[in-house]
């Protein structure tokens, strides 16, 4: 299954249930180009993910941190944290997808002592799965299982998945990462979805820099520092991109105009819409609804 249309919500939080019929857990494949979006959009969830890249390179984002990862190569990205993926060097990049709720990696009575440690780390918002490693080979081993027994459904195949969640956990344990954890950085992590939340709540209203530092409790200067730090852009021209986000999703419904969509996002001008939209995907919104039309008849 290829999930092209994230869901999220006013909090940025991924909408998407992550979960076969019976159990908390989704595996599918993604062809990151696929998506409505054309990247995997900037989200988070509760879910633990692994990945491991199947075709091409992607490059992943998680909280302000940027990481390359090849064909045969995995990542860990740990509970609560933002992510992001895109395609790298027009490689075509597909990738497994495991998400799992954290209280179904082990046993509850197990839950305190090996799992809790490692969602409240603040020093491990992902992990690097390097196949030249043991447990790295292991687990990406893993993850072909689950993704092939979830697809053919054999019998006793949730019995054989929850064996292989086990063991992918216990070798994530044994590659010896030293956790720590800092309040310090828990609330900026937080603050940093505060605003990202709020701008997701008021993007098609008019927005100033003063309203985005509020949200996250923060000076003008510290918002722009955080969004400089993890994101790599300023708040406002985040705002912005996100507007374009939004106006790509509007474009690709029949009986929405050009300049509909440039208020329905908070553009207060077409043109200036059409010049933004035009810089960001090498076409103008009408050349971008004409496309996705022409593809869907």
């Amino acid at each position: 299954m290829q999930i092209k249309d994230f869901r999220i919500g006013g909090n940025l939080k991924e909408l998407t249930e992550h979960r076969t019929v019976v159990l908390p857990v989704a595996c599918y494949e993604t062809t990151i180009n696929q998506n409505i979006h054309g990247h995997i959009p900037l989200h988070w969830h509760d879910e633990l993910q692994f990945v491991r890249v199947v075709k091409g390179e992607a490059e992943f984002q998680i909280n302000e941190e940027k990481l390359v990862v090849r064909q045969g190569e995995g990542v860990f990205i740990n509970s609560g944290c933002l992510h992001m993926a895109e395609d790298r060097n027009s490689s075509g990049c597909v990738y497994i997808c495991l998400n799992v709720s954290p209280d179904f990696v082990v046993s509850r009575e197990l839950y305190a002592a090996y799992v809790a440690p490692y969602i409240q780390a603040t020093n491990l918002p992902y992990l690097y799965i390097d196949p030249n490693q043991a447990w790295g080979a292991n687990i990406l081993d893993a993850l072909v299982n689950i993704h092939q027994w979830i697809q053919r459904q054999p019998p006793y195949f949730e019995l054989d998945m929850t064996m292989q969640l086990a063991f992918i956990w216990k070798n994530l344990i044994l590659n010896g990462f030293q956790l720590q954890y800092d309040q310090v950085e828990a609330v900026k992590n937080e603050r940093m979805k505060q605003m990202l939340s709020w701008i997701d709540n008021h993007y098609a209203e008019k927005i100033v820099l003063n309203d985005i530092a509020r949200a996250g409790q923060l000076s003008r200067s510290e918002c722009c520092r955080y969004f400089k730090r993890m994101l790599n852009t300023t708040p406002l021209n985040y705002v912005t991109d996100y507007r374009l986000q939004k106006s790509a999703v509007l474009l690709r419904q029949a009986d929405s105009s050009i300049t509909e969509v440039a208020y329905q996002v908070g553009f207060n001008s077409t043109s200036y819409f059409i010049e933004k939209f035009r810089n960001a995907m090498n076409m103008t919104p009408l050349a971008y609804k004409k496309c996705k039309m022409d593809a869907r008849s």
